[in-house]
């Protein structure tokens, strides 16, 4: 069984900062590409920011010059560095990975339970 688990969400006013967390556990061989993505309230869940296990990047435009995603494969854990939050940016942020279970194995993709981003005055 593979776990991803999310920290570092709360309540942050207009212009501040977060860091967010996914730390991977369980049953891992390796993990590829790994993601972030979100979902605002009435809203579909979209994607903020990926990374390779090599580490190139793509973000939404949105978030871009803003947010920088980042990981530590040593510690099967990404991390999603938030600067100049928006109220727009107001959602639940989940992580999403993909991963080899065993060396012969093909990769499934798992997500976090999610962590909520609050951005008011």
């Amino acid at each position: 069984q593979v776990q991803l688990v999310e920290s570092g969400g709360g309540l942050v006013q207009p212009g501040g900062s977060l860091r967010l967390s996914c730390a991977a556990s369980g049953s891992i061989f390796s993990i590829k590409a790994m993601g972030w993505y979100r979902q605002a309230p009435g809203k579909e869940r979209e994607l903020v920011a990926t990374i390779t296990s090599g580490g190139s990047t793509n973000y939404t435009d949105p978030v871009k010059g803003r947010f920088t995603i980042s990981r530590d494969n040593a510690k099967n854990t990404m991390y999603l560095q938030m600067n100049s939050l928006r109220p727009e940016d107001t959602a639940v942020y989940y992580c999403n990975a993909g991963v080899l279970r065993y060396w012969y194995s093909k990769e499934y993709r798992y997500w976090g339970q999610g962590t909520q981003v609050t951005v008011s005055s």
